[in-house]
């Protein structure tokens, strides 16, 4: 966790209100830190509805490979989140260290193990010893309260230099329903999923399968969309739980992610979501740049992702953004490298709506002081047109600077 906040942090911080069924508590438990939360346990009530998306790394955690087994049961009574150890790549190791975490859980709270729910973030291949949780999450089942969520995203915090949360208040049925959501991600981050960490909770009575459906299609355009550095995490984490609370003033029960009464909630939830992995991209490790990458006229929505993408994890671009060159070569590189179709005397560029290639050069109006002082800008947007079809999609990234480099230089020290 950095002492500098980033320069693209929001400026407001959104009051996060009480959620009906969801109570939340931290500590030290000193898993790698000192002097800091490492801890959060979030309490749910009976009968609370969870769904989740997980990494696609071959090579997932063993809290990944824990949560995916348990989140068939659809019922969730606890999540317990550590960070500074990411209990991945740790073989029999790891395995044993979720059971002992769940069995420790699962006695504080008083459920069944199938209904805890465990993420970790931090280095990975250093064994989690989870001897360390007991004694501190019976401490912090019993003290729990609903309340403060930006401690609980404090303290799932690594290389974060801000904690990330978000919420929405919107009508279900004749009742007001609550989303409050938080995550943390700075580093290794090129979702397959979601973000390296990622928790969603509502008072709305919805059932796991329509929940599942809703989070499965809602981190697509969101989290999928966002990329720091190429690198897919292990631990890629994105847990939702809905208590159902809100039934009993009146919110409908859903059973299906189709029920038009959903509509207001799915608007929320999506935003919920795109609010949290853009701030994942203003906290890029070292980031200095806010760049949003817009690729329009391509042949298909897929193929527009693909070429995004390609620019947004280009090494050269993001250094050239962070000492602010609108060098459009290297856009023109990406979108050839990208294996995607792409007409090269098609192709026209801007940078933050100033157009700096057209028709496959150079654009005529072309002034180089115009777009220097552009590139100065906090936020960069870059558009391209491939003029072959109406395939368009929009991918977040940010700058790569010195400081990603010293700050993953010396991670594990």
């Amino acid at each position: 966790m950095s002492s500098s906040v980033s320069p693209l942090a929001p400026k407001h911080v959104p009051e996060m209100p009480v959620i009906a069924g969801v109570r939340l508590a931290t500590a030290e438990a000193g898993i790698r830190y000192k002097n800091r939360t490492d801890v959060l346990l979030a309490v749910m009530d009976k009968g609370t509805a969870v769904a989740g998306v997980f990494t696609k790394s071959k090579c997932p955690s063993a809290p990944v490979e824990w949560c995916r087994a348990k989140l068939k049961g659809g019922k969730a009574r606890a999540l317990v989140v550590n960070s500074g150890n990411a209990n991945a790549f740790t073989g029999k190791t790891g395995r044993a260290s979720t059971a002992l975490t769940a069995k420790i859980a699962a006695k504080a709270v008083g459920c069944s193990e199938s209904e805890i729910f465990l993420a970790s973030t931090g280095v990975i291949g250093e064994p989690l010893d989870a001897t360390k949780f007991d004694g501190v999450l019976g401490r912090l089942a019993e003290t729990a309260e609903p309340g403060d969520y930006l401690a609980a995203a404090k303290a799932i915090m690594t290389t974060d230099t801000f904690p990330k949360v978000a919420t929405a208040t919107v009508k279900l049925g004749k009742a007001k329903v609550t989303i409050n959501g938080m995550a943390k991600g700075a580093g290794m981050i090129a979702p397959d999923m979601a973000t390296m960490l990622s928790f969603i909770f509502t008072d709305a009575p919805i059932a796991p399968a329509a929940l599942q459906a809703l989070l499965k299609s809602g981190v697509e355009d969101t989290f999928n969309a966002v990329t720091i550095d190429g690198d897919t995490s292990t631990s890629d984490t994105l847990l939702a739980f809905a208590t159902g609370a809100a039934a009993e003033h009146g919110a409908p029960k859903i059973s299906r992610a189709s029920d038009p009464r959903l509509k207001a909630f799915v608007k929320a939830f999506n935003q919920i979501l795109a609010n949290l992995s853009e701030q994942v991209a203003r906290d890029g490790e070292g980031a200095r740049k806010l760049v949003e990458i817009t690729v329009e006229g391509a042949k298909t929505k897929a193929s527009a992702r693909k070429i995004a993408m390609s620019i947004a994890n280009s090494p050269l671009v993001k250094t050239a953004i962070a000492g602010e060159d609108a060098n459009w070569g290297r856009v023109v590189m990406a979108v050839g490298k990208a294996g995607e179709p792409a007409d090269r005397d098609k192709l026209s560029i801007s940078f933050n709506g100033i157009r700096v290639a057209k028709s496959g050069a150079r654009d005529p109006s072309y002034d180089e002081a115009q777009v220097s002082d552009a590139m100065k800008a906090p936020e960069i947007a870059i558009k391209v047109s491939l003029g072959l079809g109406r395939g368009r999609d929009r991918v977040l990234t940010c700058d790569l600077t010195k400081e990603y480099v010293a700050i993953n230089g010396d991670y594990r020290s």
